[in-house]
């Protein structure tokens, strides 16, 4: 066997070893990349949150919508995206329901709508006649990949606000009233993202008024 051979069957094992101890993986946290990318590489979102903090992943666009809430016990996270395209919808039936303003409320809050709106609501409320109000719409919508949507409780509506579009986050209408899914009795609450009225706090609104649209889900 020639030097040239020897040298190369002493050094290759070697190589192959130390390219194999190089190897990088992207689920660790890298303070050298930016909370977008490392969450985009698969590192957990407790573990950014105990490197960055929980602020750090306000307002980023991720999952189809922007970041406004995340769980600190289970690393879930929620995002939010204005839906207006489709223009101002409108509540549906009118009747007598409560739902909650909790934090992450938003899927059984919606789906107590649709319910509420496949009964005979002519005697105590009103029928508003088809399913192309803004709950059903959103419970049905396919988008960005995603068919998961709901429409947002009045507590994450303020989270939105405070989490993401105050920090200048975001693609949220200022001029729009959007619905959001709390109710109380036969009163929607309803919010604005306008810094200098409304914005921030949720106030009642009406079931026969049209409102924009603002989607979430849960990551």
């Amino acid at each position: 066997m020639t030097l040239k051979k020897l040298i190369i069957c002493f050094l290759l094992p070697l190589i192959i070893t130390s390219c194999s101890e190089d190897e990088i993986d992207l689920t660790i946290y890298n303070a050298e990349i930016s909370t977008l990318d490392n969450l985009n590489n698969g590192v957990s979102v407790l573990d950014i949150v105990a490197q960055t903090g929980v602020t750090s992943l306000y307002g980023l666009e991720y999952g189809g919508g922007f970041i406004f809430h995340v769980n600190e016990t289970d690393g879930t996270l929620i995002v939010a995206t204005d839906f207006s395209q489709i223009g101002d919808v409108a509540w549906g039936d009118i009747f007598d329901l409560d739902t909650s303003n909790e934090i992450g409320s938003g899927p059984e809050n919606t789906e107590q709508i649709i319910i509420g709106n496949l009964n005979d609501n002519s005697v105590n409320g009103t029928e508003f006649g088809s399913d192309n109000y803004a709950f059903k719409i959103v419970s049905d919508l396919e988008y960005r990949g995603f068919n998961d949507w709901f429409i947002p409780s009045s507590g994450s509506m303020k989270a939105i606000y405070d989490n993401v579009h105050s920090l200048g986050f975001g693609n949220f209408d200022e001029t729009l009233i959007y619905w959001s899914s709390t109710k109380e009795g036969y009163t929607p609450y309803v919010m604005a993202f306008n810094f200098n009225s409304w914005g921030g706090e949720a106030f009642p609104g009406s079931c026969l008024v049209v409102n924009g649209v603002l989607i979430a889900r849960k990551i």
